[in-house]
């Protein structure tokens, strides 16, 4: 009695460990592909680098050196204004595409909301090349704005100007982006509930405040990682219309890489990138979380 008990008990590990027979080609094909070349970018970055050299010797010492001179203001400066541009533009798009969002679904006609949901597409789908040339031959130093910026006291080439460029960059990318993925968490909120505010007396603002966004939380603050992330990792964008004066952490990296050669270098800047992205995503996605209450 006793082992046919067991028996029964040890069958369904044995069902699980089957179950998981089917993720194995592909948990093969993610470890090559992804899980491989990332521990070979770490270990490059402990590698000792060579002037003169592509990238480091053939069984080059293992050095620190490579993130020891990432302490320093200039690569500060340039992880700050990183994040506070991508953080910023992220915010600014999430605060356009939510209500664009609401209007799509809730106010718009059917022809209205196709269209606006085939334009939101449309933008995805587009070379993120072209629309930042767009952006450049439109409202850069040389663009055909020029003109009327230069008439209103705006100087195309100072840095706020150049600054506020790239975040414009950005938000082209980020509210089509925002916008789709909050169509779905819209239309899964009761109407009804908003309506049952305003008839208690609630005004309409007040409605959408208390029901509306807070049931839609979960897909703004994931509407707002997606947006982060691609923002931090954006590298035309601020290659083009940053024109060196307004640099990403990934201009950094294509420079190390690129430029220098300086293989060991750009490892360590991509790893160091690549651990304060993810402590980040994780502290916003932790933030949404509900806490559980004391009793």
């Amino acid at each position: 009695m006793q082992s046919a008990t067991s028996v029964k008990a040890s069958a369904p590990p044995r069902m699980a460990r089957s179950a998981l027979l089917p993720i194995a080609p592909a948990t093969l094909v993610l470890a090559c592909v992804f899980l491989a070349p990332l521990l070979g970018l770490m270990v490059e970055s402990f590698r000792e680098f060579t002037p003169g050299r592509v990238g480091s010797v053939a069984g080059a010492p293992f050095t620190f050196a490579n993130y020891l001179e990432l302490v320093s203001p200039s690569f500060a400066g340039v992880l700050i204004e990183t994040f506070e541009i991508s953080i910023a533009a992220s915010l600014v798009g999430l605060i356009i595409a939510f209500p664009l969002a609401y209007c799509a679904v809730r106010r718009f006609s059917p022809r209205w909301r196709a269209a606006t949901i085939g334009l939101m597409i449309t933008l995805v789908l587009l070379s993120m090349l072209v629309r930042t040339y767009a952006l450049e031959l439109t409202f850069g130093s040389v663009g055909v704005l020029r003109p009327l910026l230069l008439s209103l006291g705006i100087s195309p080439t100072s840095r706020w100007y150049i600054e506020g460029l790239v975040g414009a960059g950005l938000l082209h990318a980020v509210v089509p982006i925002c916008t789709l993925t909050l169509l779905g968490a819209v239309q899964n909120v009761d109407p009804r509930l908003a309506d049952a505010a305003k008839s208690l007396g609630a005004p309409a603002w007040k409605a959408h405040l208390d029901t509306t966004i807070p049931l839609s939380l979960p897909a703004l603050i994931s509407a707002f990682l997606v947006a982060l992330t691609f923002s931090i990792s954006a590298f035309v964008i601020p290659m083009v219309l940053g024109k060196g004066r307004v640099l990403f952490v990934s201009n950094v990296i294509y420079n190390r890489f690129g430029d220098i050669a300086n293989y060991p270098s750009g490892a360590a800047v991509s790893v160091v990138m690549l651990g304060v992205s993810l402590i980040v995503v994780y502290g916003v996605s932790r933030a949404q979380r509900p806490r559980r209450r004391s009793p």
